[in-house]
């Protein structure tokens, strides 16, 4: 039997890093974060725009009630309250036709029914096509389709093009940042029997009431609590079992390394040894991601009276209201690969073109300011290629070797 470490370095103060260094923590570990950047979140983190002085976010990020593993983070973190819940969302045509789904009286998986029922964006045929497909979708054994795009399960159950269009494209590409045709249909499939299919509580939004810097800005006093240290401004230049060396010539020791990373930033730390003797290592350098477009907007006046709406059926596919009054946007398009070459101006005219079109009050309010941000390595992508890349958490050597941490990781999501 392997001795519990009694000290760990995590390298990579995102989220999952953040979360390891917790539980270590808590277990009693002494543990040690490196984080190369000045603050802590990673991809899911504020900075202070220098046009503006806002602090904003560098995209739109929310937690659904089936995010439990993050939801008891932000608990650990004591941010929970920092989250506004939303039972409700707005799918808006252009003309401003609104439609709302929301959870009703019936169990689940039927929580949805009585406002799918109701709603105007889908014609009757494809309410009905929508709804046996959902029922096929919680019959079907996902494991079995890791290898195959959800696109394909679509066509095999019979899923017309509107339906895809205007329902299931615009809820797997913003929760898997891909499109169906490129998205595993195992992990699309996932997200609905999960997200919407396994109980109430599921399928309810958390969007942050402050910049997301804020949710971790509780970590290093609470790890400092726990008897562990953060240290933000540390460039890491190799890992190996035991040893972490940085780029200003430190070596640091340790029972356990973590390394939270991305994949490719992971196979270019690790040493040739260990990952040459590691076989999940050597993959991690082909792993894809796929970039997110975030635009901030300004506007003269009020454009959005509501919290959030989803666009249907145009490229600007969320939008979320930064302020009470709804004139300062936060405008998201997920799998953005077609909008990263486009400068900012014409991103903010396709943008306003959009809500002009959902929400004609909006017409003539004049933009104020416009700050576009571009993640290109947002999220892991979720094709069937990478889903066959993923790596353990542990590898042949167990706790004694790097233990990987991420979202590209099996973690069971």
């Amino acid at each position: 039997m392997i001795a519990a470490p009694r000290t760990a370095i995590v390298v990579g103060g995102g989220i999952a890093g953040i979360s390891a260094a917790l539980r270590l923590s808590d277990a009693g570990v002494a543990v040690t974060l490196l984080e190369t950047r000045k603050k802590l979140g990673g991809r899911a983190t504020s900075f202070t725009d220098v046009r503006t002085g806002q602090v904003i976010d560098n995209c739109q990020h929310v937690a659904m009630g089936c995010c439990v593993n993050y939801l008891d983070l932000l608990d650990r973190l004591g941010v929970s309250q920092r989250l506004r819940w939303l039972d409700e969302s707005f799918w808006v045509e252009a003309g401003g036709r609104t439609s709302v789904l929301c959870p009703g009286l019936l169990p689940a998986p039927g929580l949805f029914a009585g406002s799918f029922l109701a709603a105007k964006f889908l014609s009757f045929s494809e309410k009905i096509a929508v709804a046996r497909g959902m029922a096929a979708l919680g019959r079907t054994r996902r494991a079995a389709w890791s290898d195959r795009v959800f696109s394909q399960w679509l066509a095999d159950h019979s899923q017309p093009e509107g339906a895809i269009r205007k329902f299931w494209e615009p809820v797997i590409v913003s929760a898997c940042n891909l499109p169906v045709d490129r998205v595993a249909a195992s992990v699309a499939l996932h997200v609905f029997q999960e997200g919407f299919l396994a109980n109430r509580q599921a399928p309810r939004v958390g969007v942050a009431a402050v910049p997301l810097i804020e949710l971790y800005d509780p970590a290093e006093s609470a790890l400092a609590r726990a008897g562990g240290v953060i240290r933000l401004g540390v460039s890491v230049e190799q890992v190996s079992p035991g040893i972490v060396r940085t780029s200003a010539g430190e070596e640091l020791t340790a029972d356990a390394i973590i390394c939270a990373t991305p994949p490719e930033r992971t196979a270019r730390l690790v040493d040739d040894a260990t990952r040459a003797a590691d076989p999940r290592l050597e993959p991690l350098a082909r792993v894809t991601h796929s970039p997110i477009l975030g635009v901030h907007l300004t506007f003269d006046r009020p454009v959005l009276d509501l919290h959030s709406a989803v666009l249907v059926d145009r490229p600007t596919q969320w939008l979320f209201r930064k302020d009470d009054a709804g004139a300062h946007i936060h405008a998201v398009i997920s799998a953005a690969d077609e909008w990263l070459p486009l400068d900012e101006a014409e991103i903010t005219r396709r943008v306003l073109l959009d809500i002009n079109a959902c929400f004609p009050s909006s017409v003539g309010a004049q933009v104020v300011s416009s700050r576009p941000v571009k993640e290109k390595l947002a999220t892991y992508a979720p094709t069937p290629d990478n889903e066959r890349l993923r790596p353990t958490t542990l590898g042949p050597d167990g706790l004694r070797g790097i233990v990987l941490a991420g979202d590209f990781v099996q973690t069971g999501w």
